[in-house]
């Protein structure tokens, strides 16, 4: 029976105390705050549970003025439904506090919600007048004489509403800054060198208002002087300073004070009318009204002691002469309280939850307790409901502080609900609650729990040592100390094998104790690690601690880091010339070729190789004919690298062509790596003899040299068999033979050639495309020429540096290419010009059949590899 009973008497017991209470909520928001954004979680504070607040229709109650803020239906929270300005709100008054009554059915009950709107700085000092005109006369004004300005007001409060001032530069003029000890500043316009209107007849100054904000606004107002002769007496009042007092429940058409002023002048320049030039604060401008004949000042509108407590009006009067003069003076009202604040409970400070083994005195919160109103009106008594187990001990004037005076169970009330009541000392008195909820703590039973199991990192090769790679997040439910995580990589939990040598994966990165940041300690680089695998955990700060782990994978993204690579040719050259190559470095090199006289358009002369050490399109090459330009004799493969003839060779040729060839990858930005070929133009039988010397075994390549001599004795060859006509038939029959020679080294089946494992770099040229691969273990077959013309290269994804002393070294281009020529685009797909593959599709790697085949890129970041037609 006590099992049923005991949760309805409990919510008996909480109905009870808010219905006694009339439990009140207090929230803070900033102006300005966009629509929609959470003020507080209304429901849960008033003890409403999930799902009550709609079904008993939780909602705010209109109370004449525009609260800006409504109540969810479905969560409960109060959010902000349309702009909140809290200069429109409240005007001066800090602080900005709207209150509101919460209304909740079944049964009915109000609840008092108490927002507070805080200040940003977001109105500029503003002057009355964009222009102010000053009448000021010569001689007569003697320096030091002072002119009061209309200064700036801003709409903010606090240190937003602190202004300061600036002069623009002159010799004539200073500002002077009084700051009265009961109100604000007065701004005047001191005269620091008399004025000559003959010289200068009009002064025009800008006067610079900032605020204390942060940033500071500005405002300003362009000062006009003008300078005037005649009337030399100004009309004086018979004091400088009125004051006067009024209650601030004074009606309409109260007289304030009445000012006085005497001129010595006579006739019109003794005549004077009063006006009011300035009021501070500037909202007072249309709470009185000045009698310009006279200078009574009479109240028009309602004043309000906490709005503005103290008011000054500057009375100008002015003369009729010629040139007009005038005194000044000022007015100060002092608005008298009467009780008409209620008292305003704050907590300043809240230590929650607290420990069920907390001792008695331990003090919960601190507690500020004020009323707007003054003296009696203003002097507050305080105390707490329910009497235990809570107590309120007096700090000093206006503090409080929330102790417990008994020892707490957790196992009996979890939660307090605390209300301090505060009553002033006005006739007749008005009372203010504030509620305050105080949960107990409890002890660490969570472990930190990763958003994922599994965290898949992406990075980019060469990143910065100590860049930011991921962001890991644990949550820990348990409060303060007990959900307080702290990261780590966990010892032994991954690694990686680099250049043969396992390293552990905190060698590689690290992971933020507080915020959970991966950072990369060194650079990667993808030719040496691909994928890291690697543990982090996460403990919290409870007693025992708790822990809980992730496992993270990073993958090392390729960039475009290795220049293409020469390589020598391989076997013969592929035309009738054999190409050599004198070794000028890894970047360039010197080639040799041989051609002859008359051969016809697209025959091949030479053919350049090259291999990147990158991955996909990193490693794709082009090749282009950079030097000679326009319409030459020889044209160069965009994607084979095969240098064949444009047209058909002539005398007019000369004997020899010199080609700059320009190898370029298709990264981003585009690395290149330039090739010098040179060409002997020769007669037909010296062409195929040369092509006869370079089609034997070995790599076939002459050095320059040798070739230089060989171009010699072939022209003085060529000479004498002019004159001889035994040479001549000599010469054919060896031109004849060597055709043969040639056309059988052509033709003749290649051996097939089988390379085991080991280190290789292994180079698949054809006019699609040269496509390069290195690797620790290939396979290369190569078959003989037929109609087909295929090879057939497959590669297994192991990754070496290319060849050459230094494979990551970038050589530098030609000046004139790299102040003329700029990687193009990918052309679009033709007879020569294959279509890029993408890097995740399957591509063919033999192509037959005399077809084009395109070039392939092998799954998982492998390098390029291709074959073709010959």
């Amino acid at each position: 029976m006590g099992v049923w009973w005991a949760p309805a008497v409990r919510v008996l017991v909480l109905q009870a105390a808010w219905a006694l209470g009339g439990g009140q909520v207090r929230y803070s928001v900033p102006e300005e705050a966009k629509a929609g954004t959470v003020v507080g979680r209304l429901a849960q504070d008033l003890g409403l549970e999930a799902g009550e607040a709609e079904a008993r229709r939780l909602r705010l109650v209109a109370q004449g003025r525009r609260a800006s803020v409504e109540v969810s239906g479905a969560s409960g929270a109060l959010v902000v439904s349309s702009r909140l300005d809290r200069e429109e709100l409240c005007g001066k008054s800090a602080p900005c506090a709207l209150r509101l009554e919460v209304l909740v059915e079944r049964p009915l009950r109000v609840f008092h919600v108490e927002l507070e709107v805080t200040d940003i700085n977001d109105n500029a000092p503003l002057f009355p007048a964009a222009r102010k005109n000053l009448s000021i006369a010569e001689f007569t004004t003697l320096p030091g004489s002072r002119f009061p300005l209309e200064g700036a007001s801003d709409a903010d409060i606090g240190a937003n509403a602190q202004l300061s001032y600036a002069l623009s530069p002159n010799e004539h003029f200073a500002l002077d800054l009084h700051r009265s000890e009961e109100y604000r500043e007065s701004l005047f316009l001191v005269l620091a060198k008399p004025l000559d209107r003959e010289s200068v007849a009009v002064h025009r100054l800008v006067l610079t208002a900032s605020d204390g904000g942060r940033p500071p606004l500005t405002g300003t107002v362009e000062l006009v002087i003008s300078v005037l002769d005649a009337n030399d007496n100004a009309p004086q009042f018979n004091q400088s300073v009125y004051k006067a007092q009024l209650l601030e429940s004074a009606t309409e058409g109260t007289l304030v004070a009445r000012v006085n002023a005497t001129d010595p002048d006579e006739g019109s320049n003794r005549e004077m009318t009063f006006t009011s030039n300035n009021v501070f604060p500037l909202k007072g401008l249309n709470f009185f009204i000045l009698n310009p004949k006279s200078g009574e000042i009479r109240l028009t509108g309602a004043l309000d002691f906490e709005d503005v407590h103290l008011h000054e009006i500057q009375i100008e009067a002015r003369d009729k002469g010629w040139p007009p003069l005038s005194g000044h003076c000022s007015v100060e009202l002092e608005v008298l309280d009467v009780n008409d604040n209620a008292p305003e409970v704050w907590v300043t400070s809240l230590s929650v939850p607290v420990p069920e083994d907390a001792a008695v005195g331990t003090v919960v919160a601190l507690l500020s307790v004020s009323d707007r109103d003054s003296g009696a009106n203003g002097r507050v008594r305080c105390a707490v409901w329910p009497a235990s187990p809570f107590g309120l001990v007096a700090t000093f004037a206006g503090s409080y502080s929330l102790v417990l005076r008994e020892a707490l169970d957790r196992e009996r009330v979890a939660e307090y609900e605390v209300e301090v009541r505060a009553e002033d000392g006005g006739a007749p008195p008005l009372r203010a609650s504030r509620g305050v909820r105080v949960p107990v703590s409890d002890v660490n039973d969570n472990a930190p729990a990763f958003a994922q199991a599994v965290y898949t990192v992406l990075a980019r090769e060469n990143n910065a040592a100590g860049a930011e790679l991921a962001r890991l997040w644990a949550r820990d439910p348990d409060e303060a100390g007990n959900g307080r995580v702290s990261y780590s990589v966990a010892e032994g939990g991954g690694g990686a094998v680099s250049g043969g040598v396992w390293r552990s994966a905190s060698s590689y990165v690290s992971v933020d104790a507080e915020s959970g940041r991966l950072w990369a300690l060194q650079p990667l680089d993808y030719e040496e690690l691909q994928v890291l695998q690697f543990e982090v955990r996460a403990v919290d700060a409870g007693e025992p601690p708790l822990c809980g782990n992730a496992t993270v994978q990073l993958f090392v993204v390729d960039e475009n880091d290795n220049a293409p690579a020469l390589l020598p040719p391989a076997g013969g050259g592929p035309g009738p010339g054999a190409a050599g190559e004198a070794a000028s470095g890894p970047g360039s090199g010197a080639l040799w070729a041989w051609a002859a006289w008359g051969a016809p358009a697209g025959q091949v002369v030479a053919k350049i190789r090259a291999v990147d050490a990158d991955s996909g399109y990193n490693a794709w090459l082009r090749y282009e004919l950079w030097e000679p330009r326009g319409k030459g004799p020889f044209r160069v493969g965009l994607y084979s690298g095969e240098v064949s003839t444009a047209r058909a060779l002539e005398e007019a040729d000369g004997p020899r062509q010199r080609l700059v060839i320009v190898v370029r990858d298709h990264g981003e930005p585009a690395r290149s790596v330039t090739a010098t070929l040179s060409v002997s133009l020769v007669e037909g039988a010296e062409a195929a003899l040369a092509a006869a010397g370079s089609s034997g075994p070995g790599p076939g390549l002459r050095a320059a040299a040798g070739a230089e001599g060989d171009a010699a004795a072939a022209a003085a060859a060529a000479s004498t068999n002019v004159w001889l006509v035994v040479a001549i038939c000599a010469v054919s029959s060896l031109f004849l033979l060597a055709v043969v020679l040639y056309g059988a080294s052509r033709w003749a089946p290649r051996a097939a050639v089988l390379s085991g494992p080991g280190p290789a770099t292994l180079v698949c040229a054809s006019e699609v495309g040269s496509w390069s691969y290195s690797q620790r273990q290939s396979r290369s077959l190569c078959v003989t020429d037929g109609a087909g013309k295929s090879d057939l290269m497959v590669f297994s994804p192991n990754f070496p540096p290319p060849p050459g002393p230094a494979a990551k070294e970038t050589q530098p281009e030609p000046p004139a290419l790299l102040d003329t020529v700029s990687a193009p685009p990918f052309p679009a797909p033709s007879r020569d010009t294959p279509a890029p593959l993408s890097p995740l599709s399957p591509a063919p790697l033999a192509g037959g059949g005399g077809g084009r085949a395109q070039p392939p890129v092998p799954e998982g970041g492998g390098r390029w590899a291709g074959a073709g037609g010959s």
